[in-house]
C-alpha cells in the first residue's frame, strides 16, 4: 500500500460523501488517487481531457472518475460526475487529510509575553512571535517563522517553515502560507528631490482573507497609507510579487512568477497565467483571464481572455518579423497616403 495513503474508501462511500453516479461495483476500495498513466491497483484515477482517453485501455487503476461524455468508455468501476477534476480534489483531500501537529509552544521558540497564542495552536522551534501578535485556534506556525508586532493569524491557518509576517498584518482563517513567503514588507514608494530618492514610509498593512493560499517565496507589500488586500479564496502560486495598495478579488487564481505593480485592482474570479506582468494603477474586471507571459499596460474592465505574447517562431523568422514591426508606423503612413491617392483617382 502507498505509504502516504490513509484510510481506504469504497466507491459507494465516496458517492455517499460527494454524490455522482456510481457505475459498476461499488464495493471496490481505493486508498489513494493517481494519474491514469501511473495508477496502481487500489488507486483511483480520473479523466478530464479527451487527449488522455487512450490511457483508459492500459491503466491499472482500480476505479475511475469520469465526466458524462466518458461514462461508457471503460469497463472499470467508475464515478460519473460533471467535474471530474474537482471531484478528484475532494477525494484526495478526504484520503490525504492535513497532518496536524500537537498543540504547544516549542521550548526553542521566542514568544513575547505580550503575544496571544491559542492553547490549541502549535509554534515550532526558532520561531519569533512579537508583542501584541495573535495566533488563532488550531493554527500552526512552523520552524523559523517570524510574526511581527500586533500581527494576527486566524484560526486553522498554517505558516510553513520560514514565513515572515510583518507588524500589524492580518492573515485570515484556514490560510496556507508556504515557505519563504514575505507578507508586509515595505512597498516600493519613493519621491525624487534634488536628484535623490526619498523613501516614503509605508504605514498600511497587508490584510489577507479566509481560505487563501500563498505560494513559496511570494511577496506581498504592505500599503503605503491604506491596506493591500487579498480577498477570500485567492490562490497564489510560487514567486509572485504583489505591489503596495493592490486589491486581489475573491477566488482569483495567480500562477507562478506573476508581477502586479502597486495600486492595481484585480477583480473576482480572475485567472492570471504564469509570468504575466500587470502595470500599476490599473483596474482588471471580474472574470478576466490573462494568458501566461502577457504584459498588461492598460485597464481591462470587460470579462474575457486577453493575450499579448509574440508567437513563438524559429530565431531567423523572429528576426525578420521583428524587423517588420520596427517599420509598422512608416508602413501605416504609406498605406494612408496610398488610400488618399486611390480616393483621388476614384473621384476623378
Amino acid at each position: 500500500m502507498d505509504p502516504r495513503a490513509g484510510k481506504s474508501y469504497s466507491l459507494s462511500e465516496l458517492v455517499g460523501h460527494f454524490g455522482g453516479e456510481l457505475v459498476g461495483d461499488g464495493s471496490v476500495r481505493v486508498h489513494q488517487v493517481a494519474p491514469l498513466g501511473s495508477a496502481e491497483p487500489g488507486q483511483l484515477a480520473f479523466l478530464t481531457s479527451q487527449r488522455y482517453e487512450r490511457q483508459l485501455a492500459s491503466t491499472r487503476a482500480a476505479a475511475l472518475i469520469v465526466g458524462p461524455e466518458a461514462r461508457d468508455k471503460s469497463a472499470l468501476p467508475r464515478i460519473v460526475c460533471a467535474n471530474p477534476y474537482a471531484y478528484f480534489a475532494k477525494v484526495s483531500a478526504l484520503i490525504n487529510p492535513r497532518i496536524r501537529r500537537d498543540a504547544g509552544i516549542d521550548s526553542r521558540a521566542a514568544v513575547d509575553p505580550g503575544a496571544t497564542v491559542a492553547t490549541s495552536a502549535f509554534v515550532g522551534p526558532w520561531t519569533v512571535i512579537e508583542a501584541g501578535a495573535v495566533i488563532g485556534e488550531n493554527s500552526e506556525v512552523h520552524a523559523g517563522c517570524y510574526v511581527g508586532r500586533d500581527a494576527s493569524i486566524g484560526r486553522d491557518s498554517v505558516l510553513n517553515p520560514g514565513v515572515t509576517v510583518y507588524h500589524r498584518c492580518v492573515i485570515g482563517e484556514r490560510a496556507i502560507v508556504h515557505s519563504g513567503a514575505v507578507i508586509g514588507a515595505d512597498g516600493f514608494g519613493m519621491a525624487m528631490e534634488g536628484g535623490k530618492w526619498l523613501k516614503i514610509p509605508q504605514i498600511g498593512r497587508v490584510v489577507v482573507g479566509n481560505d487563501v493560499e500563498i505560494g513559496a517565496s511570494t511577496t506581498i507589500d504592505r500599503g503605503a497609507m491604506g491596506d493591500t488586500v487579498i480577498e477570500d479564496g485567492v490562490k497564489m502560486d510560487n514567486q509572485i510579487q504583489i505591489g503596495h495598495n493592490c486589491r486581489i478579488g475573491a477566488h482569483t487564481a495567480i500562477a507562478g512568477c506573476v508581477g502586479i505593480a502597486g495600486s492595481t485592482l484585480i477583480g473576482k474570479h480572475c485567472r492570471l497565467g504564469g509570468s504575466a506582468m500587470i502595470s500599476g494603477h490599473l483596474e482588471i474586471g471580474d472574470n478576466v483571464e490573462i494568458s501566461g507571459g502577457t504584459l498588461v499596460s492598460k485597464s481591462l474592465p470587460v470579462a474575457g481572455t486577453y493575450t499579448a505574447v509574440f508567437p513563438l517562431s524559429a530565431h531567423e523568422d523572429w528576426l525578420k518579423n521583428a524587423s517588420l514591426l520596427r517599420h509598422l508606423r512608416e508602413m501605416r503612413d504609406r498605406i494612408r497616403e496610398l488610400e488618399e491617392q486611390l480616393r483621388g483617382v476614384q473621384n476623378k
